[in-house]
């Protein structure tokens, strides 16, 4: 019988303008947005921003969302975000999943929309909470009590 892992674990929703953060709560039972890093177009990735952030919270894995298709299949952002999440194990040594992000932002629009608040002039908001929606389906999976 194995143990359930515990620690936090940082959701990245890596977008072409920004990177939306959430982090869980030490069970893995929570997530809460962890605020969004602004990327700057013709620069490098902010992968320093993203691992100073995740020490910060005391992550211990990372879960990154994959911008599939309308199918589920890979798209060439793929890629980046892989690369992204490859970088991050190699710099961290800490354990990388990637999870589905199709309708994250739909999903965090909707839910912004139902507490009464406006998404106007809050699109870092916005990523942040489509990171914390990513963040609540990666922890409802089956294999959430896992490394990622």
């Amino acid at each position: 019988m194995s143990a359930t892992v515990t620690g936090r674990i940082m959701a990245v929703d890596y977008g072409e303008r920004r990177i939306g953060l959430a982090v869980s709560d030490p069970t893995r039972m929570i997530a809460s947005p962890a605020g969004f890093i602004e990327r700057r177009a013709g620069k490098r990735p902010p992968v320093a921003e993203i691992i100073r952030r995740a020490q910060e919270a005391e992550a211990t894995a990372f879960v990154l969302g994959l911008p599939l298709d309308g199918n589920g299949d890979e798209t060439p952002r793929c890629a980046e975000v892989r690369a992204i999440g490859a970088t991050l194990v190699e710099r961290t040594g800490l354990p990388v999943r990637y999870v589905d992000e199709r309708f994250t932002t739909a999903a965090a629009l909707r839910t912004i929309r139902d507490m009464g608040g406006s998404t106007a002039g809050r699109k870092g908001d916005v990523d942040a909470m489509a990171a914390t929606v990513l963040l609540q389906h990666a922890l409802r999976m089956p294999e959430a009590g896992a490394e990622p």
